[in-house]
């Protein structure tokens, strides 16, 4: 179980760039796991602040995205069965100065014009929950991609 937040100011994204494991280099939303026992919201606002130095007041539940993935962990390169439950919330930035996190799974946090993010490095979370943040689905979940044109469905 992990919450992230969509956090837009003036029309510019919050992201924070991943450090490590498959996301190493692709921005992120700030957010991440949750600790056993935690209370979502109150995961998502530490991860906040750990990921950006910002503090976020929660303001919409905008959905929740799953994947599932096989992952190789461990030094025998096991192959585990990998499902994350991931809620998206809106967040709105309260306090706190932008900083970057040491030694976490970011390395970097920055604004970004919403116009960029398409060419950013990025993890498909990024989009998924864009959709999310613009199109606000009552189901909370976003509706299927049509293919373009030569594209396969």
């Amino acid at each position: 179980m992990a919450a992230y937040a969509v956090c837009v100011r003036d029309g510019r994204l919050l992201l924070a760039r991943g450090a490590a494991g498959d996301g190493a280099g692709a921005w992120t939303l700030p957010g991440g796991g949750t600790r056993h026992g935690e209370d979502v919201l109150e995961a998502v606002a530490r991860e906040v602040e750990e990921e950006t130095g910002y503090r976020a007041e929660i303001t919409a539940l905008l959905g929740v995205d799953t994947l599932r993935r096989e992952l190789r962990r461990g030094r025998a390169r096991r192959r585990v069965d990998h499902h994350a439950v991931r809620v998206v919330y809106e967040g709105r930035i309260t306090g706190g100065t932008l900083r970057h996190e040491v030694g976490g799974t970011t390395d970097l946090a920055a604004w970004h014009p919403l116009a960029d993010v398409p060419a950013l490095p990025r993890v498909a979370l990024v989009d998924t929950a864009l959709r999310l943040w613009r199109d606000r689905p009552p189901t909370g979940r976003p509706a299927p991609l049509r293919p373009g044109p030569g594209e396969d469905g």
